[in-house]
This record gives C-alpha cells, sequence and structure tokens, in this order.
C-alpha cells in the first residue's frame, strides 16, 4: 500500500509540474519542450528500458544474495549503452547532416533520456526487493526537486531548455543522493557476464522494440503538428495527450508496481500456472479501475479544464483530450493488463506485432482522415492507433492460451461504470466550477465503489476486507 500511495503520489506532482511548466513555457514554448521531451522518451525507450524491464523481472531479493551475476551485468551493461551513447552523439555532431530542430534541446533531450533511464532502473531494482520505505524517498526527493528545478526553472526562464535542464538535475541528484542504498556490494563489476545480458536482453528486445514503436506515434504527431501548423498549435496537442497520458499512466502504474511483481512471486513461489491464475485476476482488477477513472475524466472535463488548465490551453484542451480518451484506456489495459500474458511466459515477441498494427493503423487514418484548421484528425488518427493495438493485443494474447478475467467480473465493471456515467452525466450541465467537480468527483466514487462492492467486481470487496482487518490489527 505504502508503494501504491507513492506512485500515486508520483503521478499527482508529475501533472503539477507538466502543468507549470506548460503554462509558464506557453504553447509556443512548450511545443518545443514536448518535442525534446518525445525525443528524450524515444531514446530513454530504445537504449535504457531493457534495464527497467528485466530488473522488474529477474531481479528479487532471492536473486541479489544468490544470484550477484544478473545486478553486476545490469550495472556494466547501463555504463556500456551511456558510453556508447556518448561516442555515437559525438560523431553525429561532427559528421551527421544538420537538423530543423534545435540542437541544443536535442543534446539535452538526449542527457534526459539516460538520468530518466537510471533512475527509472534504480526504482525497478528498489520494487524488485519490495523496499518501501527507500522506494518513497526516491519519489519524493525526486519530486520535491523536479518542482523546484524544472518548474521553477520554466517560471523564472520561460526556456524549454532551462526546463529540461531542470529535470536533468533533479532526476541525477536523486539517484547520486540514495547512491549508497542502491548499491549491492555483493556484485561487483567484474561479476557481469556477456552471455547474463545477452538473456536479459532477449526477454526484453520485443517489450522494448513495441514501446519504441508506440512512443514514437506521438512523436511523428508532435512533428506534423509542428510542420502543418506551428509551434503553438503542437503545445496545445501536446500538453492534452501528455496529461491524459499521466493520468492514465498514474491508475496504471501504481495497480501494476503491485500486480506485476505479485504474479512475478507467484511464478517463482508456485509455478507457472499460478502466476497465468494471477494475471487473468490482474487484468481484471486493471479494467475494474482504467475504464471509471478514464470515463470520469471525461464526465468532469469542463471544471478541470477550468480549475486546472492554463488560460492559454483552455478549449483545445478539452477537445483533444476527449478524442484521445479511448486511445489511452487501450494503451493502458495493453501496458499494465494484457502485456503480462506475454512477460509472465516470456514470450514477448507478438507485443512487436501489435505495436505494428499500431503504427500501419496510424498511417492509414492520417492519410484517410479529412485535414482542418486544427490537428483534430491527427488525434483522432493516434487514438485509432491505439485502438487497433489493443485489439492485436487481445487477439495475439488469445493465440497463447491465457487464463482470461472472469466474464461477469468483466461485465460488472462495464455495468458499474455504466450506473456513474448515468448518476454524472446530468451533473455536466451545471456551470464549471470548485462545488461542481467535488460533487461529481465524490458522487462518481461513491456510485462505483458501491457498486463495485455489491458487484465483488474482480475479487476487489474480499480485498478490500482484508485490507481493513490488517489495518485494525
Amino acid at each position: 500500500m505504502n508503494v501504491l500511495l507513492a506512485f500515486l503520489a508520483n503521478s499527482a506532482t508529475n501533472v503539477v509540474i507538466g502543468l507549470l511548466v506548460a503554462k509558464y513555457l506557453g504553447p509556443e514554448e512548450y511545443g518545443r519542450f514536448a518535442i525534446a521531451f518525445s525525443i528524450s522518451a524515444v531514446v530513454q525507450t530504445a537504449l535504457f528500458d531493457w534495464l527497467r524491464l528485466a530488473a522488474t523481472r529477474f531481479y528479487s531479493v532471492r536473486v541479489r544474495d544468490q544470484k550477484p551475476v544478473v545486478r553486476a551485468t545490469l550495472d556494466m551493461s547501463f555504463v556500456a549503452v551511456v558510453c556508447a551513447l556518448a561516442l555515437a552523439t559525438v560523431l553525429f555532431a561532427y559528421f551527421g547532416p544538420t537538423l530543423d530542430f534545435d540542437g541544443v534541446l536535442i543534446l539535452l533531450a538526449l542527457l534526459t533520456a539516460v538520468v530518466n533511464g537510471l533512475f527509472d532502473y534504480s526504482t525497478a531494482l528498489v520494487r524488485a526487493r519490495f523496499d518501501d520505505r527507500l522506494f518513497g524517498r526516491l519519489v519524493f526527493v525526486k519530486n520535491l526537486l523536479s518542482l523546484l528545478l524544472t518548474g521553477g526553472g520554466a517560471f523564472l526562464f520561460h526556456s524549454a531548455g532551462v526546463a529540461l535542464a531542470g529535470t536533468i538535475a533533479s532526476l541525477f541528484g536523486t539517484v547520486i543522493a540514495a547512491r549508497a542504498s542502491l548499491t549491492d556490494k555483493g556484485a561487483p563489476p567484474g561479476a557481469a557476464r556477456r552471455e547474463t545480458a545477452a538473456a536479459l536482453i532477449a526477454y526484453s528486445a520485443p517489450i522494448v522494440t513495441a514501446n519504441l514503436l508506440y512512443q514514437a506515434i506521438p512523436l511523428a504527431a508532435r512533428s506534423t503538428v509542428a510542420d502543418v501548423y506551428d509551434f503553438a498549435e503542437t503545445g496545445q496537442f501536446a500538453l492534452a495527450f501528455d496529461l491524459g497520458m499521466r493520468a492514465m499512466l498514474a491508475f496504471g502504474s501504481a495497480l501494476d508496481v503491485l500486480l506485476f511483481q505479485i504474479a512475478v512471486a507467484a511464478h517463482e513461489n508456485h509455478g507457472p500456472e499460478r502466476a497465468r491464475r494471477q494475471v487473468g485476476r490482474n487484468m481484471a482488477v486493471v479494467l475494474a479501475f482504467l475504464l471509471p477513472a478514464c470515463t470520469g475524466l471525461f464526465l468532469v472535463m469542463p471544471s478541470i479544464e477550468l480549475l486546472i488548465v492554463p488560460a492559454q490551453y483552455r478549449g483545445p484542451f478539452g477537445h483533444y483530450l476527449s478524442l484521445l480518451l479511448p486511445g489511452l484506456f487501450a494503451m493502458g489495459m495493453i501496458l499494465f493488463g494484457v502485456n503480462p500474458v506475454f512477460q509472465i511466459g516470456k514470450k514477448t515477441a507478438p507485443m512487436v506485432g501489435a505495436a505494428l498494427v499500431a503504427v500501419a493503423a496510424g498511417f492509414i487514418l492520417v492519410v484517410a482522415l479529412p485535414w482542418g484548421r486544427d490537428a483534430s484528425s491527427l488525434a483522432l488518427a493516434q487514438c485509432g492507433a491505439y485502438l487497433a493495438a489493443l485489439v492485436a493485443t487481445l487477439f495475439f494474447a488469445a493465440r497463447a492460451k491465457p487464463i482470461w478475467p472472469r466474464l461477469r467480473d468483466v461485465a460488472f465493471a462495464v455495468a458499474a461504470t455504466g450506473g456513474m456515467v448515468a448518476v454524472l452525466s446530468p451533473l455536466r450541465e451545471m456551470t464549471p466550477g470548485v462545488s461542481p467537480l467535488l460533487l461529481q468527483v465524490s458522487l462518481g466514487v461513491v456510485v462505483y465503489g458501491v457498486l463495485t462492492l455489491i458487484f465483488d467486481t474482480a475479487g476487489l470487496r474480499g480485498q478490500a476486507l482484508v485490507w481493513i482487518k490488517r489495518r485494525r490489527g
């Protein structure tokens, strides 16, 4: 539960920082920041995300004590990747073609990818050891530094470059401050093995490739908006996607940090059959949280836009996010609900096929949809790409013969969400503001929560009773 709270706090702080950066940079400069940050995300996914994935799947307290080769190999692999990236950057600077985008922002984006990769790898190690206290401390320090350096840099200098530099300093400072707690003294560099690295990469490579394709879709969309329209429209478009994705990740990642590790522990302690059953239950839980969260966000959009979104972005923000929400829900189900079927089975190649379907669907929609005065067609294309990916992911997962969630759990999650919609829809006509938002959120939580407990969707009623008994005890 402490890890869950830390993840939610981290996600909420990221939303606040994103809003501050968008407000003080303005749409045009935020458009440049968003493109640079997308470049960072693509580079991080391509080069460093496999370390996080391997640590989450293959590192644990038992492995730490009995197989130090895993940690040593991961550490030395990170160093090797950083050196290779540095060499490639220098060679490109001297011999590569001139780019249309700001070279300083590209360099800062690469540095952001390195330190963000280091932070994510470090927190994955901590999560795998179930060290709740250290995880909470890392998240708290990172959020505090990000608020001061990233948000403060945007406020004082109104510069995308300074905001990125603040992000780099906050992430790197957090890891350095906790370096003693993150070190495994029993895993010296000499214990690293190439064959171990090859095995870890073989597991992670399909997941990384799929994630890389998914990351490339918003980067391509933003670049297209900047070319066809301008950086100001890019900022409007990017803020809606960024905050929507962060809200989705707030729920999905908080669940995944607990649910996937439970499935891994079930596999390690009880065998693959128990792990497959756990993955099926996890899928139902993810659906039971993501579906009402995305639906509820749409229902309270007017008040959210008025109270939270900077004035320069109102109107386009609600419009773009409404178009993107179904795709964001689909992406959440892919990442946290269905992909664990492949990860637990260590057969991750189908994830690449689903991502290729997303890219193809997005390209077809970009060509087929009519273009207007804004980037609505690109938002619809991005949404359609993720929905197509969900269908493809379910198809490939079915071929692996998983243990699916019970049909009653899926039906009850949909029914409870429908009940919430029926209650909240009339309230959407209220004048947006603090009181309507509080009323809508409170009623939505109560209605959905009561219906979920009555239906016992995904066994959540029993789990809630167990948690209450433990707290009382």
